[in-house]
């Protein structure tokens, strides 16, 4: 049987969405959260596919999606959003969706796209030529589970030792992940990471 998994913060939204994945997927097994952690506890068991949305209660902005597609790589993940413009659509497809719906699309496109995704294709709204994929995105995505907290401590002002307490580790160990995140994204110090760091996070993400 498939497994499906929807992460939204908004009851009435959760039912619109489960209902065009019943459509889509006739027989599949739905579960619903309404959080990161949720979603993270769902994921623990085999799962064919993820409805995100970007603005949930303990997560907002695409932190959540690269955390999910960087600690379950194999788990396609769909962004469902109320922001459709051309950045978040962009920034989402960059840091590894396989597809974007907006919320203001009706059942029938919702089901459209599900199926796309579903059959192998990345299904979003058109973008103009230009937008291309950033290498900044390109780099935050290649970032391994630990070093995205540690991004992400640091985009929250934490301090190493803060993070470290956070993550249950040593201070050291926070330090070695630093080099490595600081290689990946092609800065020298923490006020740069924390610069490409809001890249994480758009006003208008939600």
């Amino acid at each position: 049987m498939d497994r499906v998994v929807v992460a939204d913060d908004h009851p009435l939204f959760r039912a619109a969405v489960a209902s065009a994945v019943a459509r889509a997927l006739p027989g599949a097994q739905i579960d619903e959260c309404d959080s990161l952690a949720g979603a993270r506890q769902a994921l623990a068991s085999p799962t064919d596919l993820v409805l995100l949305d970007l603005k949930l209660s303990d997560c907002d902005g695409f932190a959540g999606l690269v955390a999910l597609r960087s600690e379950f790589p194999a788990t396609p993940v769909v962004v469902v959003s109320a922001s459709e413009d051309v950045a978040t659509v962009r920034r989402a497809l960059a840091f590894g969706a396989s597809g974007f719906i907006p919320k203001s699309a009706s059942l029938a496109q919702m089901v459209d796209a599900l199926v796309a995704v579903l059959a192998g294709d990345v299904a979003a709204p058109a973008l103009p030529d230009e937008a291309t994929i950033g290498e900044l995105e390109k780099r935050i995505a290649s970032l391994t589970p630990s070093q995205l907290r540690i991004l992400t401590g640091l985009q929250r002002g934490r301090l190493n030792k803060q993070i470290a307490f956070d993550l249950g580790v040593t201070e050291a160990t926070i330090k070695a992940h630093l080099t490595g995140v600081f290689r990946k994204l092609g800065v020298q110090n923490r006020t740069q990471a924390v610069i490409a760091a809001r890249t994480l996070d758009l006003d208008t993400a939600a």
